[in-house]
């Protein structure tokens, strides 16, 4: 695989901040499932809080 600029990168939105962000290699097999930016949003999420 050749090497691509940032900007060529896929990204998304994530749901818990709303900022952009970019593919990484960590997500390369699991891109479909990922929603958010970070681990902190992905746990202050308001759907990922359990009572």
């Amino acid at each position: 695989m050749k090497m691509r600029k940032k900007s060529e990168l896929p990204s998304k939105i994530c749901l818990t901040c709303g900022l952009a962000f970019a593919w990484r290699k960590k997500w390369a097999r699991d891109w479909g499932n990922v929603k958010y930016c970070s681990e902190r949003c992905r746990r202050s999420s308001p759907t990922s809080q359990q009572d």
